[in-house]
């Protein structure tokens, strides 16, 4: 008990002696606040009008004016933080309310005459329209984005280059007011990324003029089609097409599987694939065809047909040809990932670097004032090589855009390449973003779902595989390049197309010693890009010729020399990246943007230098010079410091699109906004 006593003196001493101590320091201590970037951070000393206007080409006030029917709507969830307004989707709905609120949306913006003419627009001006509406209402919501993109883009796509006038007239109206819901059934349980090998069937019976579509096991059954679980009408089924017990390859058909009032129709199967880690705003289903009978009329035969009497006609004889042909339309599906991606990567990067300029953590002498995160060299680092990176991407997808709305028969080999390599590249950037940086540069914040960064990641995760799983595009831009090359050497001529001519040239010399000064030359990153495709390629031929000489199958043969044809794939869309990025530089005239521009293009070469281990495997750079590099890194992210706030500001998107955390976290977070 004395001790007690004792140990109870002492801590009553103790407080008495530090009670008005204590109480001076928390009057005294002051408290964090918000300091808005705009009010501490340089003016822009460049055209951030000018800046976003490269990003957005002609687009920009189509875009403007969906990012507005959506703030203005209730339906797009907004609620105030912090003194302003954010839109975004309500995360904490379920499954069933996050699909019936995605449809709620899309009849919102049908009101609004946002599809209005969809068919109708023509000519290069009418896609890039297109396109500017897919992705405005995917900054909002991806889910949003995907549900239009399988109706307009997929199902709509199909009908438009697939099918003729007889397709077009029946069902082009439909389509634009949704009175038809289409979906797009092509993948399967069992193949996804190898369209010829699905196993769905289509006979035709000539005695009633019908085809009869079927699914013949349960690993035919088609999966993950977007739209079919819940609200689909149509679809366009992907099937093999057999024909008098000949299998001509795979052709699209047009069948109903819901009635006028939503039922299922007969002799149709359908399942929910269920909950998914994000877009569980999209009906993901699964099909079933029990020998479904659809008209004759129902092939879309732009390549190939069948007449009455049950005769196979197409033009086009060889079957690789023909499924190139048949396919070669649907590349718009990739172009709309790329850009959706950029859009992606943006908001993420805004809501980061915007918190990183108000958010403080630790002093570096005592009694001074905690440091800025985005002072810190290693957050420098972080976020704004991805930056510049996020700028020669936008740059390369609207090249993408560009000719795809301008292709034509002979160029579509080179859209096929040009959107497999940007697809996977700017969807792994996109990724990489998201979670590897701007989520743990938000530190606990980031985990948030409110501040989008974290759970953007899961909402994305799918576009690595969509369209093409990212690994198996690469090695098909390999096989490409093979071609070409090994095309132009039987003609004995000069290779031509997808900007391979530096081949044509002596390989470039990489000086020794390298310098900051050099490394900022557009001659030496141009070189150095081109060196290591070349090299490359010379690898992959060898390789390739090497296992042909032992009789060793193409298929084998590719499956075993993956490793360089992804290198080579890498090393084709890098250099790609940098050719349209110098082909933008080039129209801005001199002066402070064309500066920021340079600067940005330097970190972005210098950055792929880096991190891409090739550059050393293969001997393109030794390692002082591997050295030199990660020195200017460093010394680009000092110099890009202080444009960081006008660089995401001339992303263009509205505050209302980003994060409570990109402006006054502090009142965002206050026991008031409980």
């Amino acid at each position: 008990m004395d001790r007690v006593n004792f140990r109870t003196q002492i801590l009553t001493r103790h407080l008495q002696t530090h009670q008005t101590n204590t109480i001076d320091l928390l009057n005294t201590a002051p408290c964090v606040s918000y300091t808005p970037p705009e009010l501490s951070e340089p003016s822009p000393n460049f055209d951030t009008t000018s800046l976003r206007k490269l990003l957005d080409g002609q687009s920009v006030e189509d875009i403007d004016y969906i990012f507005n029917l959506m703030i203005q709507s209730n339906l797009f969830c907004p609620r105030e933080r912090g003194g302003k307004v954010f839109i975004a989707p309500d995360f904490n709905q379920s499954m069933e309310q996050q699909r019936e609120m995605t449809m709620r949306r899309i009849d919102y913006l049908r009101e609004k005459g946002v599809f209005d003419g969809w068919f109708d627009k023509k000519g290069p001006e009418g896609d890039l329209w297109r396109f500017s509406q897919a992705e405005s209402v995917s900054v909002f919501d991806h889910s949003l984005g995907i549900k239009l993109g399988v109706h307009f883009f997929l199902w709509g796509g199909a009908i438009r280059f697939m099918g003729t006038k007889r397709h077009h007239d029946k069902w082009y109206k439909p389509t634009e007011t949704l009175e038809v819901k289409g979906c797009f059934a092509m993948t399967e349980l069992g193949h996804g990324s190898n369209v010829r090998g699905i196993e769905t069937i289509t006979r035709y019976d000539a005695s009633t003029g019908e085809f009869i579509i079927n699914t013949p096991c349960e690993s035919a059954q088609k999966y993950w089609i977007g739209g079919a679980a819940n609200h689909a009408t149509h679809t366009v089924v992907f099937s093999q097409l057999e024909i008098n017990g000949v299998n001509q390859g795979v052709h699209a058909f047009i069948a109903q599987i819901r009635d006028e009032n939503g039922n299922v129709c007969p002799n149709i199967r359908i399942a929910d694939c269920g909950h998914k880690i994000g877009l569980n705003g999209v009906d993901n289903g699964r099909i079933w065809f029990d020998n479904l009978r659809i008209p004759r009329e129902n092939l879309l035969n732009s390549v190939a047909d069948v007449s009455p009497d049950g005769q196979y006609l197409s033009a086009i004889k060889d079957p690789d040809q023909r499924f190139a042909a048949f396919l070669a339309p649907l590349t718009s599906g990739r172009v709309t990932i790329a850009a959706s991606s950029m859009n992606t990567t943006k908001i993420g990067l805004a809501t980061a670097i915007r918190y990183s300029l108000s958010r403080r953590a630790f002093s570096i002498r005592p009694n001074e004032p905690e440091v800025l995160l985005l002072d810190y060299p290693s957050h420098q680092r972080r976020l704004l090589p991805l930056l510049a990176k996020t700028y020669a991407l936008s740059f390369a997808s609207n090249y993408l855009k560009m000719i795809y709305v301008k292709r034509t028969p002979e160029s579509i080999k080179t859209v096929h390449v040009v959107s497999s390599a940007l697809k996977a590249v700017l969807t792994w950037h996109c990724m990489r973003t998201l979670q590897v940086e701007c989520r743990e540069a938000c530190g606990g914040q980031g985990l948030k779902t409110e501040n989008h960064v974290g759970h953007l990641k899961s909402e994305y995760d799918v576009q690595l595989t969509f369209e093409g799983d990212n690994n198996v595009l690469m090695q098909q831009i390999s096989k490409a390049l093979l071609a070409e090359f090994l095309a132009a050497k039987k003609r004995n001529k000069p290779i031509r197309g997808l900007g391979l001519e530096h081949l044509n040239k002596p390989a470039p010399i990489i000086p020794t010693h390298l310098t900051s000064s050099t490394l900022r030359t557009t001659q030496f990153q141009t070189d150095i890009f081109c060196l290591r495709e070349r090299d490359l390629l010379h690898r992959f031929v060898t390789e390739v010729s090497q296992h042909q000489s032992q009789g060793e199958s193409k298929e084998h043969i590719f499956t075993v020399t993956y490793q360089t044809a992804e290198d080579l794939g890498r090393a084709f869309s890098d250099r790609l990246i940098l050719q349209t990025y110098l082909d933008v530089e080039a129209t801005v005239p001199g002066g402070p943007l064309k500066s920021v521009l340079g600067l940005m293009r330097s970190m972005y070469t210098t950055i792929v230098l880096e991190e891409d281990a090739s550059f050393l495997r293969y001997g393109y750079l030794s390692t002082d010079n591997a050295a030199v590099v990660r020195k200017e890194v460093l010394k680009l992210c000092s110099e890009l410091r202080p444009h960081a706030l006008s660089l995401v500001s001339s992303f263009g998107i509205p505050d209302a699109f980003l994060a409570p955390i990109a402006f006054n976290w502090v009142d965002a977070n206050a026991w008031s906004s409980v």
